[in-house]
């Protein structure tokens, strides 16, 4: 927890709390009380900027030299980029060849050298581990980094401050930094609190790997790329192993759903990964009923396609 309470002290002067909130209709919708912790208003629209910052503004003047390389779905990539600008460090970030627009068109006006290659999360992490490999830069993973996590977990800090008296909470995964920060901080703060992780049924390389008390690859298909990783990460799974308490997966349609709801309910854009929470939520209500459940609404950088798939499932 030192590490996670110097993160806090660094990033206070560049990034503001965000936002805890209820919602009457959400609480309607789910049979019980939900407490949404909005990382979708960080400045680069999701909770990972908060690692990226706390990772960057502690490198070593050659590190910056040299600059950085990572590997992203959109959320990962714009965090790091967004950093990369604060620190006047040069970056390169690999996304897969079809990326969501809205999250490249981001890295690219943050400044960041974009590499578009292969068709996976999986890809892009093996190609951009050749050019650090190749340049010298500093590879920065998506999870394996201790001050991401550390730094994700300032989120955590926020939300048991707003809402001590959480019964659940509810983590979406896609490399699992928020995860991990989340037994972290549940372990150090509120013990009794129990954490749930979820992710895609069609990227379940996460939940399967903390079954396993392994790391396994699995197929990656989900629309939700916040959550489509192919393979566990050794930091966050052993992380996951020790305090987490269960891990759920929900299909991608459930998670459309659970956008949608946010929509109406809370007037809140959340992308897939972050209605994930929600839509585990609404998947098992009979776990839930009668509990105050905490949801991080990890991000909201929804694509112009997916908005309109969601917008499927309002009401008419």
């Amino acid at each position: 927890m030192r590490d996670v309470l110097d993160a806090r002290r660094l990033l206070a002067t560049h990034l503001q709390p965000t936002p805890t909130r209820s919602y009457p209709a959400l609480d309607r919708a789910t049979g019980t009380h939900v407490v949404v912790k909005h990382e979708n208003h960080q400045p680069t629209g999701a909770f990972k900027v908060r690692g990226a910052l706390n990772l960057l503004l502690r490198l070593t003047p050659d590190e910056r030299t040299h600059g950085v390389t990572a590997f992203s779905t959109g959320n990962h990539a714009q965090a790091v980029a967004h950093a990369a600008r604060t620190t006047a460090t040069p970056c390169i970030i690999v996304m897969p060849t079809h990326p969501n627009p809205t999250k490249a068109d981001a890295v690219r006006d943050l400044g960041a050298r974009l590499v578009l290659t292969g068709t996976t999360f999986d890809d892009a992490r093996e190609h951009a581990t050749a050019l650090a490999g190749e340049d010298g830069s500093r590879l920065v993973s998506a999870a394996n980094e201790p001050l991401l996590v550390a730094g994700v977990a300032t989120a955590y800090l926020e939300l048991l401050a707003d809402a001590p008296d959480l019964d659940v909470l509810v983590v979406p995964v896609g490399g699992g930094s928020g995860a991990a920060a989340a037994c972290l901080v549940a372990q150090a703060l509120a013990p009794g609190l129990e954490v749930v992780a979820v992710q895609s049924a069609a990227s379940p390389a996460a939940h399967d790997s903390w079954r396993a008390r392994d790391l396994v690859a699995r197929p990656n298909t989900s629309r939700a790329e916040g959550l489509a990783t192919g393979t566990g990460f050794a930091l966050t799974q052993a992380v996951l192993r020790e305090h987490l308490d269960d891990f759920v997966l929900v299909d991608d349609d459930t998670i459309d759903r659970a956008a949608a709801l946010y929509l109406t309910a809370a007037r809140t854009v959340a992308e897939g990964a972050g209605a994930a929470a929600l839509a585990a939520v609404l998947a098992d209500p009979d776990r839930f009923a009668g509990r105050r459940v905490g949801v991080v609404c990890s991000g909201g950088n929804a694509s112009p396609a997916e908005l309109r798939r969601v917008s499927a499932h309002l009401p008419r």
